[in-house]
């Protein structure tokens, strides 16, 4: 079975919804059988590259609510994101462009090392309040999970994997995909957003049964 998971880096209930698909897989009869493929998704694709913004100031502009509304939006979060062991940051996290990420992300993946730079990404965002507009900040995490230095240096000098990451968000479109996380099983089951674990084992066990 193959699950394919469109989210963004920056994303907060994208994270949980990967820890929750986690669990869920942990409790699956046929885990071995799933392979996982991450792709990529822009929830705001016109914030402007190399440009960063703390995070509460962007969602102050980007809601229209008061610095009150948004900390209280937040906290219920960072309050769920907490039940999943992930302790987020948002005060020392940054607004950014993403597309630089998701080109690393496909770097990584061309080495079979995919899932574990989603999973750091990720991290550096959202508990580590890393800054991933900065080219630099990309290639010392892609060098943390097992991505050349060098090789991650020029593909974020250029544009290499940019239609990589054109095609799934082409794709998610599609696939009537408006927001993230998405999780599609075997291209016949979907599930939007960062669901209970239940309803992850649940579609498991459908789609394994559907293709048995």
């Amino acid at each position: 079975m193959r699950v394919e998971v469109w989210s963004d880096v920056v994303c907060p209930w994208c994270y949980v919804g990967k820890r929750r698909l986690e669990r869920a897989l942990g409790s699956f009869e046929h885990a071995g059988d799933v392979e996982v493929v991450w792709r990529s998704f822009q929830l705001d694709p016109a914030f402007p590259k190399g440009v960063h913004r703390p995070t509460y100031e962007a969602l102050m502009e980007k809601t229209g609510g008061s610095a009150a509304q948004v900390r209280a939006m937040t906290e219920q979060v960072k309050a769920v994101a907490a039940e999943e062991g992930l302790v987020y940051d948002f005060e020392s996290s940054s607004m950014v462009n993403t597309f630089d990420a998701h080109r690393l992300a496909h770097l990584a993946e061309a080495h079979g090392l995919g899932a574990a730079m989603h999973e750091r990404l990720m991290r550096a965002q959202l508990v580590e309040g890393a800054t991933l507009a900065d080219p630099e900040t990309l290639v010392r995490l892609g060098e943390e999970v097992g991505v050349p230095a060098g090789e991650a240096r020029r593909v974020l000098a250029g544009d290499e994997y940019t239609t990589e990451v054109e095609e799934d968000i082409s794709q998610a479109r599609e696939l009537g995909v408006s927001g993230v996380p998405f999780f599609v099983l075997d291209r016949a089951y979907g599930l939007s957003g960062a669901q209970p674990l239940e309803t992850f084992l649940s579609a498991l066990r459908q789609a394994q049964n559907a293709s048995a």
